[in-house]
Order: C-alpha cells, then structure tokens, then sequence
C-alpha cells in the first residue's frame, strides 16, 4: 500500500502491542499514581513496571530512569542543569555541532546566561573525534554532550571513547541516545555516560514520553518544578499509558534486536546498490564509517532532492534531512558541518527504514526514483 514510508528516524508508528499495553491503562489503570488509594497504586504498578522495563533495554537501573515528556525536555533537562552546579565545576560546556537543535539551542541559551560554550566540529565524515574534544577541554569544563548517532547521516559517535577520555577530569558526559536506542544495542555502563537521552516516538512508542537517564553518583537538579513526581526529579501527573507504551516497546525491541539489526542493514545495502544502478552521480554520506543499520544519507548530485521528493510523495515517504528541516532550502547544519558543497548538499536524501519495511518496498522505491530520474534528468 503507498506511500510506502522510508522515514523512520523522523517518527515511528506504535507497534500493535504498545497500542494494546496504552488501552489497558487507558481502561482499567487510569489512577493518579501519587495516589496512596488502590486506584493509584495500580497505575504506579504500571508506571514502575514501564520504568524498569526501560531501564533494562540500556542496562540501567530503575531508579537512574526519569520519565520525561520527549528527547526535547530531557536534553534541555540535561543542559540547563549546569546552571545549578556549584562554581568549583566549573561554567564550560562542549557540545557537538551535529546535536539536535534542543541541544544546540539550548547551549546558545546558556551562553546567554553566563556559561561558555565550544561547538565541537566534526570530521569530513561527520565524526566528533577525541583529538577534537580533547582541543577544546578547559580547566572548568564540565560537561560534554555528543549524541550516539546522527540523525541525518546515521554516523556513530565515540562516545565511550570521549567519556574515557574526559570522566577522569571529573567532567560530566552526556549522549542524546534517541535515534540509537532499540537499533542498535545501547549500554550505559559500556558508554560511561553520566546522563542518556531517550525519546519514545523514535522507537515506536507514542510521542510525548521520553526517559533521562541519569547516573546514580551524578549531579542533578530537577528541570520542572511542582509536585514531588519522580522521586522530586520531575514534577507533573505522569502519563502513565504513554509510560507503558514506552515500556512495552523497549521490552519488544530487546528481544530480537541484533536479528532486526541485520535484517535491516541488508536492506539498506540492497537501497544502497540499486540506487548506483540509477544514478551515477551518487554520494554516501559517512561512507566507511560505522552507522545505523537503518539509515542512508546519500546525495542525487545534480538534481534538487525537494523536488524530487516532490514528484515522489504519493508513493514513498522520505526526507530531505532532519525532519524538523525538511520544507526549507538551506543546507542542513549537519552537512555544512561535514564540509558539504551546497550542490551536494541540496540534493540529499535521507532514507531511514523500519521494522516494517520490506525487499519488495525497497524494490519498489528503486523503481519509483529510476522512473522520476529518468524523467529529471531528461
């Protein structure tokens, strides 16, 4: 059936299961859970089975998780928490110049209140290297927040290798995890993070629930104030349906998610080699580096990748880069990060596949752009 949804790491649909775990909250455990009663005691049931559910998809412990509205509040969570830090951790800041724009401007915010702020450039392709980090370390830096992997370009980042690099300064480490976790496996305590964010529509669960992870010895100051939800780390009545959709999709995603990884890399593989069959002119972004499984940034050199989206709408969904980018003509920050031209950069697709995409949807894709490009390019 079209279109046919090559567009993933934009949003996910909720698995059936996730539906069904949403309704049975929605119907029979719809208490508040700060509630001492029975009602609300079955809905905090729910909420801290969600919660540990969560947690084990990360390695992480029940009480380091924090349920929060998005990857947006939990990365602004993060970073304005180096406002409550006390003057001897210092009031300098590195973040990647590839984050997500809630880090990015959440950074500018901070500058406008004091606090220093570097912008870590990344490589050609599009990698934050340690040489990088370790160039702009200060003597009062006290965090450092690099995302897992990039959500254009599907790029890995060394995050493990900077927080080694950077944790025995007594320096904080942060990773926006959302396009990462339930792809590929994702584990706190390999990663040495001090605080991990995730974001629940990124890995089929409903939009407007998240989790913050948040180490046990890490320093934290709550970011929404108000009731004493979360152990006092996050005020606000919790949504506990969406909380156990949450729950259910990690717990679904954990089960098969190295079989799924490798189903999903042949398929890109396969996207990747029918689309040199079409077109000549075609680049990969953050080629013969290390990406997710399911993403394919590649550029149609020469043609406007707008309008060739354009032409293509009723029958597959893709973008043009971030999705909260993808009706505008400027290049992507994250390309011109990497040093792309603008020619390049204007005709870049990202393909991002799923759980429930197909050989045949990648065949039929391939037909599709062949036709359009033919059609272009005369």
């Amino acid at each position: 059936m079209y279109p046919i949804y090559l567009d993933f790491n934009a949003t996910t649909p909720c698995l059936p299961e996730v539906i069904d775990a949403m309704v049975e909250v929605w119907r029979n455990h719809w208490g508040n859970a700060s509630s001492s009663h029975l009602m609300g005691l079955r809905a905090k049931a729910c909420l801290e089975e969600a919660r540990m559910r969560v947690a084990s998809l990360m390695n992480a412990s029940s009480d380091e998780l924090i349920f929060t509205s998005g990857g947006t509040e939990s990365n602004n969570t993060v970073l304005f928490n180096l406002l409550g830090l006390s003057a001897s951790m210092g009031r300098h800041l590195i973040v990647s110049e590839i984050e997500h724009p809630s880090v990015l401007n959440a950074a500018i915010r901070l500058m406008e209140q004091g606090v220093s702020v570097d912008f870590a450039r990344v490589n050609s392709a599009g990698v934050v290297t340690c040489e990088e980090i370790q160039r702009l370390l200060r003597p009062n830096t006290a965090l450092v927040s690099v995302m897992l992997a990039n959500n254009e370009t599907g790029v890995m980042q060394p995050v493990s290798e900077i927080a080694r690099l950077v944790k025995p300064r007594g320096i904080l480490v942060h990773t926006d995890a959302a396009q990462a976790l339930g792809k590929i496996p994702v584990n706190v305590r390999e990663l040495q993070v001090d605080y991990l964010t995730l974001a629940g529509h990124k890995l089929y669960a409903p939009k407007g629930i998240g989790a913050l992870f948040v180490a046990k010895d890490a320093p934290f100051t709550p970011f929404l104030l108000g009731g004493g939800q979360e152990k006092g780390r996050r005020a606000g009545t919790e949504a506990v349906a969406l909380a156990a959709g949450l729950g259910r999709a990690c717990e679904l995603l954990s089960k098969d998610i190295d079989r799924e990884m490798k189903r999903q890399e042949a398929l890109k593989e396969r996207l990747w080699q029918g689309l040199q069959q079409i077109w000549p002119h075609l680049r990969r972004h953050g080629q013969g580096q290390a990406t997710l499984p399911n993403t394919l940034s590649v550029s149609f050199v020469g043609v406007n990748a707008t309008g060739l989206l354009a032409r293509c709408e009723k029958e597959f969904c893709a973008s043009t880069g971030a999705a909260c980018h993808d009706r505008s003509v400027r290049i992507s920050h994250v390309l011109a990060a990497m040093g792309v031209g603008q020619e390049v950069a204007q005709g870049t697709v990202r393909f991002s596949l799923g759980r429930t995409t197909t050989e045949d949807q990648i065949d039929a894709v391939l037909a599709i752009l062949g036709q359009q490009l033919k059609e272009v390019s005369n």
